[in-house]
Formats: structure tokens, C-alpha cells, sequence
């Protein structure tokens, strides 16, 4: 089973796109979609060995993923009884069947913050030019005269 693409707009290297290419990868046995598809379960021991330590992300740090999944919105989803090593995450803008609702999951940085507040909209970072090659699109569509 293949991985769902990407919508255009979205930056496959941010950190929601990236995790969610990983969640929905059967190749990986640590990250998984909750019953519903509305949130994240995560074996801590077999993610780290599995992802973190393959640097997958910028830390190999378990308690620092936590901090990037904080940050951008996500919430613990408390679980009942002993639930182990295993870890339930939520943001209503990661969804299995939702790629297109990634765009709005946006690192909370005091800037961000600051925009959020006065009620202005905050943006993601557009696809570098590599990215826009790959994709068959462009931001330099006129044609130049010599």
C-alpha cells in the first residue's frame, strides 16, 4: 500500500507533513492512526529505535519530539487504565484522510503567537524552489524577452 500524496501547497519537509507521511507509511509499526483516524498512537521504545535514532527528525531525543508536537498544537490524549509505553496525541488538523488540513498546523513561535493574538492569519513556508521543480510547478511562470 502506498503512501497518499501530498496536496501542492504543502511543504513535504515541514514537521506535521513529514509525520504524517510517517503515520500513514505501513513500513513503520511504532506510529500509528488511533481507531477514528483523529489521532496518533506512539510506542515510545520501538519509535525510538525505529525512527529517532534513524534520524527520521532533527532530535533523537524522545521528550524533544513531545516539544515539536506541543508546538504545533498538538494535545495527550489521556488513556485509560495502564496504557504503557504507548502515547495518544490529537490536533483536529491531522486527520488520516485530511492531507489537505496539514497547512493549518503552524509552529507556535512567539511571533506566531503575537500574529494569532492581533487576529492575523500565520503562514506556513512555501516549497522551496527544488521542491517546485519536482512538482512541475512555478512561482517564475511569465517567459522573459531578450
Amino acid at each position: 500500500m502506498a503512501v497518499p500524496r501530498l496536496p501542492a501547497p504543502i511543504n513535504p519537509n515541514n514537521f506535521p507533513a513529514k509525520l504524517w507521511q510517517l503515520v500513514n507509511s505501513p513500513r513503520f509499526r511504532s506510529i500509528c492512526w488511533d481507531a477514528r483516524g483523529e489521532g496518533l498512537l506512539i510506542d515510545q521504545p520501538l519509535f525510538e529505535s525505529e525512527l529517532l535514532a534513524a534520524d527520521f527528525f532533527k532530535t533523537k531525543n524522545f521528550t524533544s519530539f513531545i516539544r515539536q508536537l506541543n508546538l504545533y498544537g498538538f494535545r495527550k490524549v489521556v488513556m485509560g487504565g495502564s496504557a504503557g509505553p504507548l502515547h495518544h496525541f490529537h490536533s483536529p488538523n491531522f486527520r488520516r484522510d485530511r492531507p489537505d488540513l496539514l497547512i493549518h498546523l503552524k509552529r507556535l513561535t512567539s511571533a506566531n503567537k503575537a500574529k494569532l493574538a492581533a487576529g492575523l492569519e500565520v503562514t506556513s513556508r512555501p516549497p522551496n524552489r527544488f521542491q517546485r521543480v519536482r512538482e512541475g510547478t512555478s512561482l517564475n511562470t511569465k517567459t522573459r524577452k531578450h
